[in-house]
């Protein structure tokens, strides 16, 4: 049996990357469908593809045939939607509630990226720990430390976001008006402006230091990790986290929270805060602008870091994976 591969979900997004990467690295056919794979519809519209008798599926997100007697495997990368309110809906309750704890425990193996994510899957979805596999995430080359800075006309701390919620935006700009670096220091934010973002910089006295990149493409993305004097990521959930490990490979030093995988993922590459806690964050950022010695000892120990996450090696970590659920003669896992 061969393996089919959904090439849907590849993008700049975290997810998208995971497809991406994964995608190119795998022998794979691609899945014969169209439309948006994070629908909640798709697991129906994939009941409907015509798999041949040797194939099997391999999802990198979160979709796979509802009534199908394909073999497959799926990649949750976080309860997300679950255990942040300000990241759900209704509908996506349901979905996780209904749809998607079906397909995990149909399918014949799990994927994720953390020991976090693994551990809540386990938990939420009341999933065998023999199929939930960790098989991390990767650094793509673009981000490295030679290439081209951005040029923001001065200083400035980057925050890699997207306006949602369980980013702690505001939290951020709050911290960053509190540590009285704006004097010396702008706060890049990627992404498009919100008004709520807008409206609390102006009332904190902080608008004109407080800049948004809009939408940028990965080439930008590096050139403003390297730009930076240091990246500040004090998000009150990731399933990962990929601005860490692309910060460190870019040898840009790092701060964020200590919840969720974050300390996971940083180890002791990265000075962790408390999310929750506007202070924390404000004296982490001072910590950093005011000492060139901190800055160059996080750097170093992100480079000595970064080598624990390659794409190659979340490859090896999936075949791996596929080998340990392999275990049914009749629906044999192969690759080609």
């Amino acid at each position: 049996m061969s393996c089919v591969f959904d090439s849907r979900w590849s993008g700049s997004h975290g997810i998208g990357r995971f497809a991406a990467e994964v995608g190119a690295r795998l022998p794979h056919s691609e899945l014969p469908a169209t439309g948006r794979p994070m629908s909640p519809l798709d697991p129906i519209r994939l009941t409907k593809v015509r798999f041949d008798p040797k194939q099997w599926f391999l999802s990198p997100g979160y979709n796979a045939p509802l009534f199908s007697k394909v073999p497959y495997l799926l990649t949750v990368h976080d309860l997300n939607h679950i255990d942040r309110s300000d990241n759900s809906s209704f509908i996506k309750r349901l979905y996780y509630r209904f749809v998607l704890r079906r397909l995990c425990r149909q399918a014949r193996a799990v994927l994720t990226v953390s020991e976090f994510s693994r551990s809540r899957i386990i938990e939420w979805f009341g999933l065998d720990s023999r199929r939930v596999f960790n098989v991390g995430n990767g650094v793509s080359e673009v981000f490295r430390a030679e290439g081209r800075r951005y040029d923001a006309g001065g200083t400035y701390a980057l925050c890699v976001s997207n306006r949602r919620g369980h980013k702690n935006e505001e939290g951020l700009v709050r911290a960053f008006a509190r540590s009285a670096l704006s004097d010396s220091l702008k706060l890049v934010l990627t992404g498009e402006p919100s008004d709520s973002l807008l409206e609390l910089a102006e009332s904190l006295g902080v608008r004109a230091q407080v800049t948004f990149t809009g939408r940028v493409s990965e080439d930008e993305l590096a050139a403003l990790y390297r730009g930076s004097l240091f990246l500040v990521f004090p998000s009150f959930y990731e399933g990962f986290g990929l601005p860490i490990i692309e910060a460190f490979a870019c040898g840009t030093p790092v701060i964020t929270s200590n919840v969720t995988s974050m300390p996971e993922i940083a180890g002791d590459a990265a000075l962790l805060v408390d999310p929750l806690d506007v202070n924390s964050i404000a004296q982490a950022m001072v910590r950093l602008a005011s000492s060139a010695e901190l800055r160059q000892s996080l750097v170093s120990r992100g480079y000595e870091r970064i080598h624990t996450y390659s794409w190659d090696a979340v490859v090896t970590r999936i075949k791996s994976a596929v080998s340990a659920v392999d275990t049914k003669p009749e629906h044999p896992l192969h690759w080609s």
